[in-house]
């Protein structure tokens, strides 16, 4: 395009003044029809050459479309930029921005209604793409380069999220055919760092104090004996490293040992603390994270604590 006819463009005050508006604010035609007070049909024709012109680009949301000043970025445009970030003395000019702010000022009073009014039922109705399993995978995006063990891990579906991020993560499991099938994905998925041991909750096959995080997942309630297993955390952690304990909390669903093979209901939250506490461990926090709104409504535990 040709600097003449940018000048040409430029030489109705109607079209300047909406590249002005449109430098400070995205705005759709009736909101410009508001500003400047003409019709529709006028604003729409004098988008259209600014379009074709290439000064403005254009977005649709929904049945509208909005409209945002869209200059080269080149230097022989620096006459124009310079020309719309001068201040105006035209008086339609003080009205023009007045006007925009008013615009602008309802905008965010609409918004803030809308949360206003949806705020009681934000988190517990459907909202499109929020998803525990997005924010799962958003969360395993910072794992920091760290050495962890996950016992009682089953085929390692957490670990080899896990493994994407950290140094190495270790697999333990009392199940030969678990480990064999979560060495075979790990081979599979080109996870080098991700190592599959046979062993036991209570006997971890690992050397004292040589990993920063030991992860339980729905594993404690399947040992013997919990406070064991808890003290051989503790064992492996190095220094300052972190405990995750994820279980379910007491229940009454006996059939659960013959589905599950669990050989404990759950645990009370100030027992898992006791335990916890008793292992060696300090700082431990134990809540209830998530609950089941069908029976046998299961309630999830999240423990964490620091090896001192």
């Amino acid at each position: 395009m040709k600097i003449t006819e940018v000048l040409q463009v430029l030489s109705d005050p109607t079209r300047l003044r909406m590249l002005r508006l449109l430098g400070q604010e995205e705005l759709s035609v009736a909101e410009l029809q508001e500003i400047l007070e003409m019709g529709q049909s006028r604003i729409s024709s004098h988008l259209g050459l600014l379009r074709r012109n290439e000064l403005v680009s254009d977005r649709k949301d929904g049945k509208r479309t909005y409209y945002v000043l869209d200059i080269d970025p080149s230097p022989k445009y620096e006459f124009l930029r310079l020309a719309l970030s001068e201040e105006s003395d035209e008086e339609f000019w003080l009205s023009d921005q007045s006007a925009l702010s008013r615009i602008v000022d309802r905008r965010r009073r609409e918004s803030e209604r809308y949360f206003d009014e949806v705020a009681e039922r934000l988190g517990k109705n459907y909202v499109p793409g929020r998803t525990w399993e997005a924010i799962g995978h958003f969360l395993f995006r910072l794992v920091p380069s760290i050495t962890i063990v996950d016992l009682g891990a089953g085929e390692g579906t957490i670990s080899q999220l896990l493994a994407d991020r950290a140094k190495k993560v270790i697999c333990i499991d009392s199940s030969k055919s678990m480990v064999r099938l979560g060495t075979d994905l790990a081979k599979r998925k080109g996870l080098a760092n991700l190592e599959y041991k046979v062993g036991d909750l209570e006997k971890v096959p690992l050397p004292a104090k040589s990993v920063d995080l030991a992860l339980m997942s729905q594993s404690l309630h399947h040992a013997q004996k919990p406070e064991a297993a808890l003290s051989e955390a503790f064992r492996v952690l190095k220094p300052g490293g972190q405990l995750i304990v994820i279980d379910l909390k007491k229940h009454q669903f006996e059939k659960a040992r013959e589905l599950y093979g669990d050989h404990w209901l759950g645990f009370g939250q100030n027992e898992l603390y006791r335990m916890i506490d008793e292992a060696g461990f300090r700082g431990a926090k134990v809540e209830v994270v998530a609950k089941e709104n069908k029976k046998p409504f299961f309630e999830t535990l999240l423990a964490t604590a620091e090896k001192a």
